[in-house]
């Protein structure tokens, strides 16, 4: 028999990454590395990452509570619950919670390569390492993903 997953309220692997924490739901072990899921939780007025693209993944969020303030390229798009953003690679991306009210997204990987970089961040932190935008553009590199303000030729 094929074996199911199932991840209670309090299970998952849990990263902290400064205010924002991701606990990963699925880390491509259950799907054969096609998905990897996470549920972020924003504090109010928390910046997101820099603005960056992958070239090996897509990324979807969908906004379960709050609004989340997405910027592509130089246009901002607020999303309240119940959104979805889909994120194709090579589309320049951030997030942020602008809004005095905490927010909670869904955070989809496929293929799962993402969820071995938040454990990689994790390792970075644990190890004293600070979390600056060039140490965090280093671990990018390993996940094909790049800084970036524009769109992707």
């Amino acid at each position: 028999m094929v074996e199911v997953s199932i991840v209670g309220p309090g299970d998952g692997e849990l990263f902290v990454n400064g205010p924002s924490q991701i606990r990963i739901l699925e880390d491509g072990s259950s799907t054969n590395h096609r998905l990897g899921i996470g549920e972020i939780t924003i504090p109010p007025h928390t910046p997101g990452p820099p603005q960056h693209r992958h070239a090996q993944h897509d990324e979807g969020f969908y906004v379960l509570s709050g609004s989340v303030r997405f910027t592509v390229g130089q246009t901002d798009h607020d999303a309240g619950a119940g959104t979805w953003v889909m994120v194709p690679p090579g589309a320049p991306h951030t997030f942020a919670n602008v809004s005095d009210e905490p927010a909670a997204m869904l955070n989809t990987f496929t293929p799962d390569l993402y969820v071995q970089y938040f454990r990689d961040l994790k390792d970075m932190v644990e190890s004293g390492q600070p979390l600056t935008p060039d140490s965090v553009a280093a671990v990018w590199t390993k996940y094909g993903t790049e800084p970036s303000t524009e769109y992707a030729p």
